[in-house]
Parts: structure tokens; sequence; C-alpha cells
């Protein structure tokens, strides 16, 4: 994908904000402070485009990010972790819930995990949760860069197992924001969603 363009449309804070184009929309979701905006920059070659912070829980609005003029990254809220308010998380679940209900234009939700760890019983009910929406998934595994070959490899394989009772066919991308080693691989598979 050749980016020629990249602008920060507009913040939702409730769907009666969403943009009024027939755009296709990719989402980003993932726990707070597994590297979304970070992946985000990544695949859009900016450094700042989307904040990123050493304190979970920054993106509280759904971030809507036009690509080329035709087509839309959504940063979504983080789960999980952010120290705020219960009732403040409420409302993130509500905004993200009604979005993934309403807009007409979403093609698929990329969920981010950190390839480090196995998949927290958080990203599980994610993954169900778009499951039954029927929202397509794209799998990625964060901060490879982290990790050794090896071990790099023994944790696809064990988070992909993870996957799998869910999405039989599921794989993980490994994808790094430092080296951005799995970009173009990442990039194929948003392609096809769109």
């Amino acid at each position: 994908m050749k980016i020629q363009s990249v602008k920060f449309e507009k913040s939702v804070a409730h769907v009666s904000q969403l943009p009024k184009t027939k755009l296709p929309e990719i989402a980003f979701a993932g726990r707070s402070n597994v590297g979304k905006s970070s992946l985000i920059n990544g695949l859009l070659n900016r450094k700042h485009l989307a904040k990123t912070s050493s304190t979970p829980g920054k993106t509280r609005l759904l971030n809507f990010f036009l690509i080329n003029e035709s087509f839309y990254f959504v940063d979504l809220p983080g789960y999980g972790f952010a120290s705020v308010p219960p009732a403040e998380k409420e409302k993130w679940q509500q905004l993200v819930e009604s979005y993934f209900k309403v807009s007409q234009t979403l093609r698929g939700v990329i969920i981010i995990t950190d390839i480090r760890h196995p998949l927290s019983k958080l990203d599980i009910e994610m993954i169900e949760w778009i499951k039954n929406l029927g929202i397509p998934p794209l799998f990625i595994g964060s901060k490879a860069d982290k990790l050794s070959g090896n071990q790099l490899t023994q944790q696809l394989t064990e988070n992909t197992q993870q996957l799998q009772p869910i999405y039989p066919t599921a794989e993980l991308l490994p994808f790094s924001a430092i080296t951005h080693a799995g970009r173009k691989e990442v990039w194929q598979k948003i392609n096809n969603l769109l």
C-alpha cells in the first residue's frame, strides 16, 4: 500500500457523530498499552499521528484517520487496565458496541495482542464478541522485536492455538513498530478486508 495522504479527521464520542461518508473502515482494538497507536503509526509511516502514551487508557473516543482519501483507520479505546472509574469504562464499552452495530462500512477489526504473552481473558472475550457480531478479524501480535526467533515461533504457535477454538483457521501475524517487521504482510491482509 502506497500511503499518499493521511489526516486525522475527527474524534467521536457518540455514534451520531460518525463520518457521513460511505468509505470503508478498519478498526483497531486491543488492551490498553498493547501498542495500538504504534501499530497505526508504523503502518502509515508516521511518528506521532496516533498518540502513544505510557499511561494506559489514553484513547477514550473513536479516532478516525482518513487514508489516501479512500478509507479510514479507526482507533478504538483500549480495554482493560486503564485506571479510570468503572462508569467511564462502561461508557467506552457502550460507544464501541454502538459503533460495531451501527457502522455500515466497517470491513474488519484488527485485534492487537502482545506477542510476548498468552492471550488474556479480555482478549478472548473481545475475539468472541467480534465473532458473534460477524465482523471479520485480523490478529496481530505486537512487540515482536522483543523476542528471539525461537521465542517468537513458540509464542506464535501457542497464541494461535488459543485462537483456534474460536477461529479454526486463525492466523496471527507478528509485527514490530520498531523494525516494521510484518508491515507488508499486515497491509496485504488489510487490502483483502478493504
